[in-house]
């Protein structure tokens, strides 16, 4: 696909007529058609300013001699859209994202593309379009919030969340519930933790596809701005050197960022959307992979909600260049493979060193000898679940307990905050997964409520839904296959004795194989939720989430 097909030749007259209306000039024709996606809007406070860092990508594009062309595409905002039907759309979006991107690109013919996007399904979903087109591209988000303060300490989204619960308790008055929904969050950009859009902003360097600094620079500082411009310039030379993002992502690239997302404990999303990234990118990925990378990976940050640090610290501390080179000096990190910059990504990083080991610990000294994520597999989960080892109290990372059961979030959520939760339960909520909620909602509510009443250090929840990158605890999400396919986890029944073992991948429900099979016999497919409208297409065309709930 290069512009030449819509703009030479006399079969072409009427296109270069449409851009002349456009205002567009024959010496601008003659010069490389750089799409430029934009996802700037006024509901998601991380996509707020995006229209300045597009202004600056434009200028760094006008600056080497190629032609920008800008368009939309949309948003969620994951906050806004927790715990109520909206979150049932927030996953979907991502298929959208990545379509519209597809369509519009194909239909311009694009020679380059630039990738816009801040916050949680518009990242994977732009880097899945790029990987499908296979154009030259290159991706610069909007970074990230700083956190804010409240009652002399740092806050961030995640504390509003958990304040609801220790509200409950009585450890927050209205007057102190004001003030913290006044300050949490300070500023534009993408939530100051190590939540799902800045996991997917330091995967995008880590992999590749984005300049060094894409992941850390807070989203004011002026740095972010000249950042897009060198990615507006950078997008000329990747055309002119026709390097698509295949020939960038590849799975040892996508190894790289797995080391990286153990190193600094990402959001248990990542697994989901860099399994869809590896499917675009035609590159054979399996969960026995995660294990393998987080074994021999040291988990050396804790980043909100993991622990009292936030992106900004981890930007001062040397940002993701300086984790990777951290793996790389320790032989974890492939330092000859080729990124957006034109240059290897030893080259990327080299002399960048940790400037403050409490925030980024060296490999001598790691939290733990193996990764922030783990992949646990059992009776319950025979295609796997996820869990946020880093986040998890070390007490919980082995747990036996009963099984309090429900089939959606808002039932679950009803009880936690009708304090009839106990210590040792295991919370189970499934028919919450890609077919069944559909939509595969994050529940941060529920998780938030257990953390802010005290109890993340005692009880666990297991659920075929997912969960924010905000979420701490043991909480252990995507299990598949779904409740609604029939999967192990519909026939957990009240009282059942679960049995997690995070350190050796287990998670099992602790009932003979033949009690299984009769309940299995006993069970009756229930109908989709929705009936109409895209959430039902989508029901009936998503695949597992161990296959990265991707439309099939």
């Amino acid at each position: 696909m290069k512009s030449e097909d819509i703009k030479k030749g006399i079969n072409r007259l009427p296109h270069r007529s449409l851009f002349k209306a456009l205002g567009i000039t024959d010496t601008e024709l003659k010069r490389p058609l750089i799409g430029i996606v934009n996802s700037a809007n006024t509901l998601i406070p991380g996509h707020m300013y995006l229209d300045i860092i597009v202004d600056s990508v434009k200028t760094g594009v006008l600056m080497t001699g190629g032609t920008p062309q800008i368009f939309s595409t949309i948003g969620i905002c994951d906050g806004i859209a927790m715990n109520h039907p909206g979150m049932k759309y927030s996953l979907a979006s991502r298929e959208l994202i990545a379509d519209s991107i597809e369509s519009v690109c194909m239909a311009h013919s694009f020679d380059g593309l630039v990738l816009v996007p801040n916050c949680d399904k518009i990242i994977p979903g732009m880097i899945m379009a790029a990987l499908r087109l296979n154009i030259p591209s290159i991706l610069i988000s909007g970074g990230p919030m700083l956190p804010g303060r409240f009652k002399d300490r740092r806050v961030d989204l995640s504390t509003c969340f958990e304040a609801v619960g220790s509200y409950k308790t009585g450890k927050y008055s209205d007057e102190d519930i004001a003030l913290l929904e006044d300050e949490a969050c300070p500023t534009c950009g993408s939530c100051a933790g190590m939540f799902t859009a800045n996991s997917m902003n330091c995967l995008s360097e880590a992999i590749g596809l984005a300049l060094t600094g894409n992941g850390t620079i807070p989203a004011v500082f002026s740095k972010r701005q000249r950042l897009a411009k060198a990615a507006g310039i950078k997008i000329l030379d990747l055309v002119n050197k026709d390097i698509k993002p295949r020939d960038i992502v590849n799975i040892d690239s996508i190894k790289n960022a797995l080391r990286v997302d153990m190193a600094v404990g990402c959001s248990t999303n990542t697994i989901l959307h860099l399994t869809a990234i590896a499917k675009e990118a035609k590159v054979d990925f399996s969960l026995e992979l995660v294990n393998t990378i987080s074994k021999s990976t040291p988990n050396i940050c804790r980043i909100s909600p993991a622990g009292s640090d936030y992106v900004e610290d981890l930007y001062y501390a040397g940002g993701i260049q300086a984790v990777m080179n951290e793996l790389y000096k320790n032989g974890l990190l492939n330092g000859e493979l080729m990124t957006v910059s034109g240059e290897k990504v030893s080259e990327n990083i080299s002399g960048c060193v940790i400037n403050n080991e409490d925030i980024i610990r060296p490999l001598s000294n790691p939290y733990t000898e193996d990764g922030g994520l783990a992949v646990l597999w059992g009776n319950i989960a025979p295609e796997g679940c996820v869990v946020k080892k880093s986040a998890v109290d070390p007490s919980m990372l082995k747990h036996s307990g009963k099984a309090r059961v429900f089939n959606s979030e808002e039932e679950a959520v009803a009880v936690i905050m009708g304090d009839s939760v106990k210590s040792g339960d295991v919370i189970v909520i499934r028919y919450e997964g890609p077919k069944g909620g559909p939509g595969m909602r994050e529940m941060l509510t529920p998780t938030s409520a257990i953390a802010g009443a005290g109890l993340d250090k005692e009880v666990a929840l297991i659920t075929d839904g997912r969960f924010s990158g905000a979420t701490r605890g043991a909480s252990i999400g995507h299990v598949s296959p779904e409740a609604q396919e029939g999967g192990p986890i519909a026939f957990v029944q009240e009282g059942d004795t679960i049995e997690i073992d995070i350190n050796n991948n287990s998670v099992n429900l602790a009932v003979d194989s033949s009690v299984l099979k009769e309940r299995k016999k006993k069970w009756v497919e229930p109908p989709l939720k929705v009936k109409e409208g895209y959430l039902s297409r989508y029901a009936r065309m998503v695949s597992s989430a161990s296959r990265g709930a991707v439309l099939e």
